[in-house]
């Protein structure tokens, strides 16, 4: 049997490594210190990764003594790495504590 006889495998089918449809959307939690700027600064990042993205759709919600902001944004995901860009990106921002 030739190789192009087998079914792909994970090494040659990088979907088979992801639980992820592409494209889908994709909720994010970012979470940082509630300060001004800090919901642009994500919002910002996102539209990096998804020029498509819709800043309308963003959730905020405070921390229970106020003083962290979770802001979930809804990204359009196409790919594994864009979906680890964009994680590597906002968990790198100064502003950024937490991204689950």
């Amino acid at each position: 049997m030739s190789a192009s006889q087998f079914p792909p495998t994970s090494a040659t089918d990088p979907r088979k490594d992801s639980l992820i449809e592409y494209p889908s959307r994709f909720p994010i939690k970012v979470m940082g210190a509630k300060v001004d700027g800090f919901v642009h600064a994500v919002t910002t990042i996102a539209r990096e990764f998804d020029p498509s993205f819709d800043a309308s759709t963003v959730e905020l919600r405070d921390s229970s003594k106020g003083n962290y902001l979770g802001v979930t944004i809804t990204v359009t995901a196409t790919s594994r790495q864009q979906l680890d860009d964009l994680y590597r990106a906002l968990t790198s921002h100064p502003m950024v504590k937490v991204v689950l």
